[in-house]
């Protein structure tokens, strides 16, 4: 496949790369698939390193603890890059573990193209196919490698259909294994009809290539611009080799065709395949869309090109913290060129905005906008960090000590500032509180929870102002265990706690109540009596303060002090747990006063006071959060997630079929029967259900 590939490969007059030359590519799929043993065996095959195996830190960028490397292989993004046929591959591997879906998405906006490596010897599961509707959904084109064909249990046939079977149309292999026994030694090439490997090239075809071959060229040509090649090929003629492979590489790019590549990455059958798919069929950033992009005021701006002269504007996709050099940015520049011993300017916005939650703060980073110098520029190599004179439209790039710089930001000059559009991150659902092991712990804490929130997008901090907890909303497990090791690793000994939900009261019946409040003390004393009617209201309804005084009996200037009395104590609640008391009406009907010993202060005291009384005389009812949640459940998990949230003391509103095959359901339940949904409605899915949940009403709690 080098049809495409030679007319890709130009440099610049300045002798830099442009961005024909190359290429952005993810790699996606399950934990264990042999993602990062892909990209090793790469790198060993183009000579960047020795031998595969020999990164033994996983490729990620410049991470000098053993330990931490370990952790950063499985659960962060990690780009490496190799050079091929004069094409620059920048290998963005990523966790494949359903927790950190928000590493994925930042590996999904620096690429071009995704490659989705699965197992030989397992089967698809649902969360690698929700992964391929993903990259669907956004038009990202995409090829799958069948990996780990040397495995005892290694099946590449049943692998390949499985693939075809679960991905859709457009999914075909370009090659068939040649095996010797139960070995792989070689690949028969369904185009070329010749063999590569250690397998002879006068080896007979496969067993079923042809009719494999009979059905990838009738996909390629279903793909074609030229209507006339379906009626020569019906017609018995053979198709010119070279016109197939410029329609397939065509409809790789613009992702309607999605080739299958059987690797075996001990042995290294199969990468030169992989290489050729990567650097012919796989887009250029000069062909791949660039994200909106306004000024930083929202003011409207010229949609951008991977252009290296045009206006500079990168994507901070990825933070992380070294040792040695300090905040490491990891940046995908979509127009202009990076260059050192320049000023720029970082702009950011809500990356992440949750959904309202009961009892949370309002605020966060509502946007920030900073200048700062860059000293230099580097190109991820590995573990280290390879500093260049340039980085142009369409590359990688790792940016050194941007102090206020976080994942999502945009970086631009700083005479021209521009804003990249966010891209989507999932809610995280999974809540956990964190509370410093001792006093001397806490600013330790808060330095540490800023670092890793501004590095991980995927992670949500509340300070909830009623339960006075500070609560890390996660992706799940996983993701907490590895945020709190971070929160460790940095210096701050952290214990979770139960997480507490916010709850209310209202009274559970109406009462007419005297508010009395008299002192005398010796010179002015406190003289304020009011007569209240207090009554519980529909759920939702809030305050209502009615007057209805008549003669003068509480003067005037006093009555917004007897509302202002009991709008204080409704928010410091009825009982020890000092829940804030809502849904009351509070009619003022009489009163008295004294023409000395009156005062504002005497009547607020008064009106709190029958708010009491009125409690101890009428009772209350404690009133729970509930959330409205969207389950999105494949059809053959629908009746278990009905059943759970019967159980969870939810109430269905409604089911939808948003598409053949999923079901959509929407019920109300308690937060508290909600803490651990999102670890629970996975592991009775194995992974293939989704849900957000936004705060509905408060409702009488169980007794």
């Amino acid at each position: 496949m080098a049809g495409r590939a030679a007319t890709r490969t130009a440099t610049r007059q300045d002798g830099a790369l442009s961005p024909s030359a190359i290429r952005n590519v993810v790699l996606v799929g399950p934990s264990g698939s042999g993602k990062t043993t892909l990209v090793e065996a790469l790198l060993a095959y183009t000579g960047v390193i020795p031998r595969a195996g020999s990164v033994t830190d996983g490729t990620t960028v410049c991470d000098h603890d053993p330990a931490a490397v370990r952790q950063q292989r499985s659960v962060g993004l990690a780009v490496a890059s190799l050079v091929h046929e004069g094409v620059k591959i920048n290998l963005i591997d990523t966790p494949g573990y359903g927790d950190f879906v928000g590493e994925l998405r930042a590996g999904l906006r620096a690429a071009d193209a995704a490659l989705f490596v699965v197992p030989a010897d397992a089967t698809i599961d649902a969360a690698t196919v929700a992964q391929w509707e993903e990259c669907a959904a956004v038009g990202m084109p995409r090829a799958v490698v069948v990996a780990r064909c040397d495995g005892p249990r290694a099946d590449l046939e049943t692998a390949i259909a499985a693939c075809q079977d679960a991905f859709g149309a457009g999914v075909a292999p370009l090659y068939l294994p040649i095996r010797v026994g139960q070995r792989m030694t070689g690949l028969y090439g369904l185009l070329s009809r010749t063999a590569s490997g250690p397998a002879r090239s006068d080896d007979a075809p496969p067993r079923g290539a042809r009719d494999a071959r009979a059905a990838l060229i009738e996909g390629i040509i279903e793909q074609s611009e030229d209507e006339s090649l379906m009626e020569r090929y019906l017609g018995g003629e053979d198709i010119e080799l070279a016109t197939l492979v410029a329609d397939l590489e065509t409809a790789v790019a613009r992702g309607s065709f999605h080739p299958v590549v059987p690797v075996c990455s001990a042995s290294g059958i199969g990468l030169d395949a992989l290489l050729e798919v990567l650097v012919g069929g796989f887009p250029t950033p000069l062909e791949h869309p660039l994200p909106a992009v306004t000024g930083i005021d929202g003011a409207a701006h010229p949609a951008l090109a991977a252009d290296p002269d045009g206006p500079l504007a990168a994507e901070v996709v990825r933070t992380s913290a070294d040792a040695y050099v300090g905040r490491v940015s990891l940046v995908r520049v979509f127009s202009g060129t990076l260059r050192p011993d320049t000023v720029v300017h970082v702009s950011g916005h809500h990356t992440t905005v949750p959904a309202p939650r009961a009892g949370d703060e309002p605020g966060g980073d509502g946007g920030h906008d900073a200048d700062e110098r860059l000293a230099h520029v580097y190109v991820p190599l590995g573990s280290t960090l390879q500093e260049v004179d340039a980085v142009v439209a369409g590359d990688i790039a790792a940016l050194t000590k941007l102090t206020s710089a976080e994942t999502g930001d945009t970086v631009s000059a700083a005479d021209h500032p521009l804003l990249l559009s966010c891209w989507d991150l999932p809610e995280p659902l999974l809540p956990i509180a964190v509370v410093a092991r001792t006093r001397g712990d806490e600013d330790a804490l808060v330095k540490a929870l800023s670092r890793i929130v501004a590095a991980d997008p995927a992670l949500h901090l509340e300070r909830n102002a009623e339960t006075h907890q500070t609560v890390l909303w996660c992706m799940g497990e996983a993701h907490a265990e590895v945020v709190l090791s971070r929160l460790r690793a940095g210096g701050a000994e952290v214990e979770t706690e139960p997480v507490r939900v916010a709850m209310r009261e209202t009274l559970a019946s109406p009462a007419r109540v005297v508010g009395r409040h008299v002192k005398q003390s010796g010179g002015h004393g406190q003289y304020a009596v009011c007569h209240v009617e207090f009554e519980p209201l529909p759920r939702g309804s809030g305050f209502e303060f009615v007057s209805k005084v008549v003669g003068g009996a509480v003067p005037t200037a006093f009555i917004p002090s007897v509302e202002k009395g009991i709008r204080a104590q409704l928010a410091r609640g009825l009982s020890d747990a000092h829940h804030p008391v809502v849904d009351v009406r509070a009619t003022l009907v009489d009163g008295k006063a004294h023409s000395v010993d009156s005062s504002d202060a005497a009547f607020q005291t008064a009106g709190g006071l029958a708010l009491r009384e009125a409690a101890a005389a009428a009772g209350t009812v404690a009133l729970e959060p509930f959330d409205e949640v969207v389950v999105r459940v494949p059809d053959e998990y629908l009746g278990a997630v009905l059943g759970d949230l019967s159980g969870r003391r939810g109430r269905v509103l409604g089911t939808d079929v948003p598409a053949p095959g999923r079901s959509e359901v929407r019920a109300e339940v308690p937060c508290t029967e909600l803490l651990r949904y999102a670890v629970d409605l996975r592991a009775m899915t194995s992974g293939a259900a989704t849900f957000t949940r936004r705060f509905a009403r408060y409702d009488t709690a169980p007794g």
